[in-house]
């Protein structure tokens, strides 16, 4: 498997476990820097390889009166003062490909939504900028299916690749994982992510937005550790249920430090016990 570098973080075979966490979705600017300046400090006590992502614009909301964030000019210089203020590596979603080029002088890895998995030309534009690119697989789609995206970004000379898991659509409105695609993924030569937190989501489960089971987060990314995932996703706010995007998916702040010790000591014993 290729590792695939971030900033000043590796993320492949070999290297530690890479965190990507933040809100989904930037709620407001000064709101932002005090989630991120907790999370710097969570990484340095802990020692983590952390990458901070928020939403500039949530394009797939169920309903279009709800909150969809400050848009991509006051998102980016959101974004832009976190990797300042903090150190920390940034990332954030792509929905259209004129938003590539103002991204990608900001950020420090590109990620294309579980829904966009298939759009071949938001591949090539976003591969074509040299830059890391997260594709989240689509929940629509096999993991093997995920070869496709492989090969689309390798045809623009971008090998910097991670895939990420986040469930697969299960009738209406439910999603389940199957702990398989971790390994078919990494086969594909990529490091693959489990997003512990989208895959607790249920789409539309509250009519005109998403519903979610916050409960079950602990769960499904410990098993992804224990399967062998390179890296992991959670997003996280201070009061989840107040949050204007995803509250029901969203890991309190204060308990993601012991989820995070805790998941880090699985992948330590488990490295351990294979002698590595």
């Amino acid at each position: 498997m290729d590792s695939v570098k971030i900033g000043p973080h590796a993320c492949g075979t070999g290297h530690p476990l890479l965190w990507i966490a933040g809100p989904c979705v930037i709620e407001g600017h000064d709101f932002t820097l005090r989630i991120a300046d907790r999370l710097a400090e969570l990484a340095q006590q802990q020692n983590l390889h952390l990458i901070f992502k928020a939403s500039f614009d949530k394009a797939n909301r169920s309903s279009g009166k709800s909150f969809r964030g400050p848009g991509l000019i006051e998102g980016l210089k959101t974004l832009d003062a976190v990797r300042r203020k903090t150190g920390l590596p940034v990332t954030t979603d792509l929905h259209e490909i004129p938003q590539i080029g103002p991204v990608a002088e900001v950020v420090d890895l590109l990620q294309i939504p579980a829904f966009l998995a298939r759009q071949t030309d938001l591949l090539f534009a976003a591969g074509a900028t040299g830059k890391p690119v997260n594709v989240k697989k689509g929940q629509f789609m096999a993991p093997w299916d995920m070869r496709n995206v492989v090969n689309k970004m390798a045809e623009v000379g971008n090998r910097q690749v991670l895939l990420t898991e986040r469930g697969t659509t299960f009738g209406y409105g439910q999603l389940v994982n199957d702990f398989r695609a971790i390994p078919w993924m990494q086969e594909l030569g990529c490091p693959t992510i489990f997003d512990a937190t989208h895959s607790v989501q249920k789409p539309a489960g509250k009519g005109d937005r998403s519903d979610g089971e916050r409960r079950m987060i602990p769960y499904l990314a410990r098993a992804a550790v224990a399967v062998g995932c390179d890296g992991v996703f959670l997003e996280t706010h201070p009061d989840p249920d107040q949050a204007k995007s995803d509250g029901p998916n969203m890991v309190p702040l204060d308990e993601l430090p012991r989820l995070i010790r805790t998941c880090t000591a699985l992948r330590d014993a488990l490295e351990a016990a294979e002698g590595k």
